[in-house]
Parts: structure tokens; sequence; C-alpha cells
């Protein structure tokens, strides 16, 4: 089946695309353009670059547009560049699948539905994802879409770690545990046996997807069985904006003592804190790692202090360390804050090699090193591509 697939991470102010040949009768599809609609200062602006990075089209859209108007540009030009290869679906990153979604699924209204529902588990993210998906139901009715949780990878934890310790009935309800970046750790967890050999990929690994959002994840065997994130993409490590985890009374003092709305603590806890909240200055760590400031010091250190926090937790849950792997924006290009973790897991035998780190790897560890230390690129996309070819009949997604 010659045809596209499009893969949509949409978010508040953008929509990142890519567009995938579905390599019909190969082994691997190939990626044919990427790109970006921004909305800032009251335009549109679409951007897409070939996989060489050079620019294919840059064009500035009518203020006024919405989802659907913007989208029917992108699938307008995407037709004309393309001729020929006619677009089979569109694939979404959703954050929340809850409970009831364990793999990726073809988007019906019980499933739209569904994904309204889960909206106040993933307020930052939820609501733009649904927003593409209506937008494209105004396009050609064949066009089908899919959707890929970043909760699906962590159904194969077990119980104890899924639970909060609440009256039974909520979490029967489903309030509990669900963990978040799914689709980067699986992309990692596929990607390591080729790496390092299958033996050491199946062991005791933990991965670290340190980005604007951040969180780790506990592997054994290649499966998540403990992560760092829980109920809401807000819990687990500091972050760009995000607080991490919060002792529960803090949120009632807010409401109750500081007079604040729940809307309010909600701004406040996804928007204002994390890294922005405890530096003043940014969110940004490379603006974070270039300034003197004491407050963005003490925002790194925080930072990296949360990280070698929870690692510590995640050992004791697997039992030891085989393999830490660094991905995702900071993980993966940030030498500094990947030394800085790898030297406060000394006591678990860590030996960082100082030139492979500032090289970016993808081997960081020294030969000595009792831990294997990893930085590898993440592939969001790539993963939703191959749950897509599965899902069109064309193949395995691994």
């Amino acid at each position: 089946m010659n045809g596209a697939v499009l893969v949509l991470n949409t978010g508040s102010s953008s929509i990142k695309f890519t567009l995938f040949d579905t390599g019909a009768g190969r082994q691997q599809p190939d990626r044919l353009c990427e790109g970006q609609i921004t909305t800032s200062g009251g335009g549109v602006h679409l951007r897409a670059n070939d996989v060489a990075g050079r620019t294919l089209l840059e064009r500035e859209l009518p203020a006024g547009d919405d989802h659907a108007a913007t989208l029917q540009t992108l699938l307008d030009w995407l037709a004309q560049t393309f001729a020929g290869l006619p677009l089979l679906a569109a694939a979404h990153r959703v954050v929340h699948g809850g409970a009831r979604y364990i793999a990726p699924t073809i988007i019906d209204a019980g499933v739209l539905a569904e994904l309204r529902r889960l909206i106040p588990l993933a307020p930052l993210h939820q609501p733009h994802a649904i927003a593409a998906v209506e937008a494209l139901q105004h396009t050609p009715p064949s066009l089908m879409q899919i959707a890929c949780f970043d909760t699906a990878f962590h159904h194969t934890m077990p119980e104890v770690e899924t639970h909060f310790a609440l009256p039974r009935a909520l979490t029967g309800a489903g309030l509990r545990r669900y963990g978040f970046h799914g689709l980067s750790y699986e992309y990692i967890a596929g990607t390591l046996p080729s790496m390092l050999g299958a033996e050491l990929a199946a062991g005791r690994v933990i991965v670290a997807h340190l980005g604007a959002g951040a969180s780790l994840c506990a592997l054994q065997a290649g499966r998540s069985i403990a992560t760092t994130m829980s109920l809401t993409p807000l819990d687990g490590l500091a972050m760009g904006t995000r607080c991490g985890s919060l002792d529960p009374g803090a949120v009632l003092y807010l409401l109750q003592d500081k007079g604040m709305t729940a809307a309010a603590v909600a701004d406040m806890l996804y928007h204002d804190s994390g890294l922005l909240g405890v530096s003043g200055i940014s969110a940004d760590m490379q603006t974070l790692l270039s300034s003197a400031a004491p407050n963005a010091t003490e925002a790194i250190d925080l930072f990296v202090y949360r990280i070698v926090r929870e690692i510590g937790a995640l050992a004791a849950v697997l039992g030891g360390l085989d393999v830490l792997v660094f991905t995702a924006g900071i993980g993966e290009h940030s030498a500094p804050i990947r030394r800085r973790v790898c030297d406060g897991m000394a006591w678990l035998g860590m030996a960082i090699d100082a030139s492979a780190n500032v090289a970016g790897g993808p081997r960081i560890s020294r030969p000595d090193s009792a831990v294997s230390a990893w930085a590898i690129a993440t592939d969001e996309d790539g993963m939703i591509m191959r749950h897509s070819r599965r899902l069109l009949g064309l193949g395995s997604h691994r």
C-alpha cells in the first residue's frame, strides 16, 4: 500500500509534524519532511524542511485561522508537493490514554469521547491533540486517524507501582499512577539491543528522558516496571515549568490559607514552577547554565538532585543498575547535566568518560564503570510511524 502518514504532535501554541512514506514493500519507511505550525503574536507561521534541513516551505497564514483551516493548508501543500503519494492516515501523539488504551488505536467517536473524559488528567496536552483530531474530521472521511499514547508503554508496571495510598473506591475510579513519555521509552527500549547487545539491554536499565518535560523509567527485560510521573505529567522530577513531586498539603495550603483558586494553583504548578519558578530567569537549561545568577545555579542544583535521588529509588526497585540512558533535549545535548548526574551516581560504581561525554557519546561511561552510561537520541515520531504501519497492515511496529 503506497502512501504517506502524517504524524502530528499538537501543543498549545504549535503543531509539530512529520510526513513519512509508508515504505510499502520495504523494511523501513522514509521520512519525507518535517516542520511546525506556530502561533505567536497574533499570527500563524507554517514551516517545513526536508530531511537534510533545507527549507521547503515558509508561509504566514491569516491570524484568525483555526486548527481546521491551518491543517487544511498543510494538507493542500503536502498533496501538491508529494503528488502521487496519497495520505493514508494522520497519527497523533496523545499524552493520556488512561487505563483503557494500552496500545495504539484507530480513532472513532467512542475513542474521541474517552479522550475528552481524560482531559483533567492532562490539561496541558490533551485538549490540543483532541482539537487536531476534530479539525481533521473535516477532511475527506477516508483519512484514517490513529492515536498513539504516552501512557501505553507503562501498562506493564506491576499493580503495586500503580497504586496511591487512597481509598480503594478512588483507585477503582481511575485515580492511579499511569506514567508518561512512553513513546520515547518504547523507542529507546527497542534500540538498546542493537547498541548494547541483547543481554545487557534486557538487564536493569534506567532511561532519563530529560527535556522541558522530564521523567525517569526503570526497564527490566525492556519493559516498564516503574516511572517517576504518575496520574498526570506534573509529578516526579522538576521540569522546565512544572513543579514535579509536591506535598499534597502544599496545594491545600495554597487553596485554604493563601486563598488561591484551583485554576490559579494549576496554572502556577504547570506554567510558573520548575526551572523557571526556582530561577526566576528561564525554563531553558542552556540559558541557566550560561547564567552566573545564584538562582540559576540553585535551579540546576535542584534539577540534578531530584534526578539523582529518583535514580536511587528506581535502582532499589530494580535491585541494582546495569545501564543508564540519557535522552530527549537536555539528556541528548547537555554534557554538563549528564556529568553531574553521573557524578552523583558514583556510589553505584558509575565512572564517566569525560571526553566521550563532551563528544556526545553514544557511550559516555568508562570501560571500568560498573554502570554503563549512554546518550541516545529518541524518536517519538518514528515510534508512532512504526505503530501506524502495523495498523495499516504494513507489518510489525518493531
